[in-house]
């Protein structure tokens, strides 16, 4: 795991706030699922099921141009924190590192790119779970970069594939394309405003579905809600990434638009609620991750506003990050307990707030004359 010490951001391009609508669309991600022909998938698969997809991703990643001097990591020989520090950085999923028990299965890795910001998980739910995870709302740019892997693999590996139903899948649901395509979005406007329900009603209606920050099966935290598509069968990989991107630009219209009415109708609510946020986040002793990421979500709100002056959003997706446990507890060198954990995130954030010397926008100030 000598990586992730050499290199503290391995990983975490997508944190950078260079894409577009950043503010509001934390990330982008496109992900394939594949299976291999003549090797059992899904629950019927055994150790030497696994150990042969491994053995196959081996052999053709020279021959791959994305994936040429990738770095391999088998996550049974990794220790639990480094894991976890992968699940935090959204590199992997809880699958794939082994659930609520944190014991992956053998042969269970993820193979990273050096060139582009690509990756693939194998042997998690499928052989193989390609993807690409990007900054702001660039779905085409994603959907690009994962559809040119696809093909170089494909050339090289047996996809299991059915003229009817496209490509098989160890869940039903995955079947055809295979593709799951999604964009992360904090919509605290829409939330404050009321109209959430609204929007989150008609994502449905439009064949699509919405997750909390991370992922299936998570609770929505600091008004981020992670959209994506439901249907993988019966249309083209292209069709389901243009709607998905139709529809996510409208949601980000109808985001702005609450926003503009929070200044106009709720100006002082608003900026009440933001610069609270900044106080607790700046002077608090302890702080939970739950209560960390709705804290931030008000950070993240007057940045995009300019209420908070020179609070740049790259800062605030990096502070989400770095204050998780895994993280925290490698720049402490040692695990840390509940409570332990809870100062550490104070002190971090407290001093990444510190450094960043927020004004304020009507002219106060800055935070260290607070």
């Amino acid at each position: 795991m000598d990586e992730l010490a050499i290199v503290p951001d391995y990983g975490l391009g997508w944190l950078d706030a260079s894409g577009p609508s950043s503010d509001i669309v934390l990330s982008t991600r496109v992900r394939l699922a594949r299976n291999l022909q003549g090797i059992a998938f899904g629950p019927r698969s055994r150790v030497n099921d696994r150990e042969a997809v491994l053995g196959r991703i081996r052999n053709v990643c020279d021959k791959s141009q994305h994936l040429l001097g990738a770095s391999l990591w088998e996550l049974s020989q990794m220790d639990s924190r480094s894991r976890r520090i992968l699940l935090e950085r959204r590199l992997v999923s809880r699958e794939l590192v082994g659930g609520d028990k944190g014991t992956p299965l053998n042969g269970a890795s993820v193979l990273l790119s050096a060139r582009a910001p690509l990756s693939v998980m194998v042997n998690e739910e499928d052989h193989l779970r390609l993807q690409c995870l990007l900054s702001g709302l660039r779905l085409q740019e994603a959907w690009g970069l994962v559809d040119r892997l696809d093909e170089e693999l494909g050339t090289e590996l047996p996809w299991a594939y059915h003229p009817e139903f496209g490509f098989l899948t160890t869940c039903p649901t995955n079947a055809g394309t295979g593709l799951r395509a999604s964009v992360l979005m904090h919509l605290p406007g829409l939330v404050l405003t009321k109209e959430i329900g609204q929007v989150l009603a008609g994502l449905n209606q439009v064949g699509l579905t919405f997750r909390g920050l991370y992922g299936e099966g998570s609770e929505v935290l600091g008004n981020f809600f992670q959209v994506s598509n439901q249907t993988t069968l019966g249309q083209s990989e292209e069709d389901l990434v243009d709607h998905l991107d139709q529809i996510v630009q409208q949601v980000i219209q109808y985001e702005k638009q609450a926003r503009q009415v929070l200044l106009k109708e709720a100006r002082a609510i608003t900026e009440d609620k933001i610069w609270r946020a900044y106080g607790l986040l700046r002077y608090a002793r302890s702080l939970p991750f739950e209560e960390l990421i709705n804290l931030l979500s008000g950070l993240r709100l007057g940045a995009s506003l300019k209420l908070l002056s020179d609070l740049r959003v790259y800062t605030l997706n990096k502070i989400m990050i770095y204050s998780q446990t895994a993280h925290l507890e490698q720049a402490a060198g040692r695990d840390l307990p509940p409570l332990e954990c809870d100062a550490h995130r104070a002190s971090f954030v407290r001093q990444v707030l510190t450094r960043e010397g927020v004004v304020d926008s009507e002219g106060g100030g800055s935070s260290g004359d607070l």
